[in-house]
């Protein structure tokens, strides 16, 4: 120590050394943060496919020609519903456009709108005229998207990702089972099949989880065509595809599309956006207490409290892949102390 302290020069250098080395370390991984996104959202995507491979090899299919299957079928579902939707979807937005002056027109002369104008006075008119010059103006679109130059280049870095995406789940799903095995050959070998037993765990209710959410958000897509299509509001495809979009974000999706689905259809008519707001409602609640604890079929048993603030920290965290990925977090980290810490401390007892 006296050492050092008479050479403050060379103490002085390797202390600036280590912190210039410290904060380059984070740059390059805050720079990769995009690379961390793709790989998280492949290995889960693997983790969500993995359950059908296996019951795939259960009935004598070989892993590889499982693979090879289920990625066809998920290949031409997912072709089909863009060829089916997409269409649809781009028709309907330029009628949304189109449409929009005669529907703020109409909702003008509801008697909803006379009793806002008499509660809130001339803000209400000034406020929907301004929504409308905003969402009727090119030029605000442009600006959002930063010009028809940037729209694109995000569209096609959306498009690579994807693609990156689904290209790296299927080396994570076909190497899985590898990839397990060199894990547990770095634990010491007293604690494999204990690491071994929380790992298959964990995995199979990560998968259980993201298949459960996928069949859960596609309820909702259908859900809401079926209700928009019955009490004829406009755009029935565009709103289901927004319902599978928003409704697969846990805890606040369906919240939030009920808030987005229920004012989109206010325009249109405010009797009908008032059945459509207490249906939907009614189904929120048989999704809840039927549908949810029977599609994840007890994969994920975390109490609520939890879910609630992982769900939170998650997305405070890391955004939508943090609120996805909080709850199967969450779950790890209790079946971790359940099978480890407890026994640990009942016996030392």
């Amino acid at each position: 120590m006296l050492t050092n302290l008479n050479r403050p020069f060379v103490v002085g250098f390797f202390l600036t050394f280590g912190g210039l080395a410290a904060f380059a370390l984070g740059a390059a991984i805050s720079s990769l943060v995009t690379i961390w996104i793709y790989i998280a959202f492949a290995l889960f995507a693997a983790l969500g496919l993995d359950p059908l491979v296996r019951r795939l090899e259960k009935h004598g299919t070989k892993r590889a020609w499982a693979i090879v299957i289920v990625y066809f079928v998920f290949a031409v579902v997912l072709v089909g519903i863009l060829w089916l939707i997409i269409p649809t979807v781009v028709s309907q937005i330029a009628q949304f456009v189109t449409d929009l002056p005669s529907m703020v027109g109409a909702f003008r002369k509801t008697d909803l709108y006379a009793w806002l104008q008499t509660q809130f006075g001339p803000q209400v008119p000034q406020l929907l005229a301004e929504v409308q010059k905003f969402l009727t103006d090119p030029g605000n679109i442009a600006t959002i998207g930063g010009g028809v130059l940037q729209i694109g280049i995000s569209i096609g870095t959306s498009i690579s990702g994807f693609i990156i995406i689904i290209v790296l789940s299927l080396y994570f799903l076909a190497t899985l089972p590898e990839m397990k095995r060199a894990f547990y050959r770095m634990v010491p070998a007293r604690t494999r099949p204990l690491t071994s037993e929380l790992t298959e765990e964990i995995t199979e209710s990560v998968g259980g989880y993201l298949g459960g959410m996928v069949v859960l958000a596609f309820f909702n897509a259908v859900v809401t065509f079926i209700l928009y299509s019955v009490l004829g509001l406009p755009f029935p495809a565009l709103l289901a595809v927004v319902a599978f979009c928003l409704t697969i974000i846990p805890l606040v999706g369906t919240v939030l599309f009920w808030g987005v689905a229920s004012v989109v259809a206010l325009f249109a008519s405010p009797l009908s956006a008032l059945i459509f707001a207490a249906s939907y409602l009614v189904y929120m609640q048989i999704e809840a207490y039927v549908l949810t604890p029977r599609v994840m079929n007890k994969a994920i048993a975390v109490p609520g409290s939890l879910v609630v603030i992982g769900a939170l920290v998650g997305g405070t965290l890391m955004g939508l892949l943090g609120a996805l990925v909080a709850i199967p977090v969450t779950a790890s980290i209790l079946l971790i102390i359940k099978k480890v810490f407890i026994p640990k401390q009942d016996a030392a007892v």
